[in-house]
């Protein structure tokens, strides 16, 4: 329900030119990165030996 007022919201007071430029720039970015980890892989370098499984405790 929250979602519906908000977006009743930015209905009656969209955001400005420049903040939703920023928001996609950072989606777009955002998907560049995805399309290129899953192109590439992911480095061996960025993954971790011997993670513990499951929650991480104290």
């Amino acid at each position: 329900m929250r979602q519906f007022f908000r977006m009743a919201k930015w209905a009656r007071n969209p955001p400005g030119e420049k903040q939703v430029k920023l928001f996609l720039i950072v989606v777009a970015l955002c998907l560049v990165l995805f399309g290129i980890e899953r192109l590439v892989g992911w480095p061996d370098w960025l993954t971790m030996d011997n993670a513990p499984g499951g929650k991480i405790t104290r």
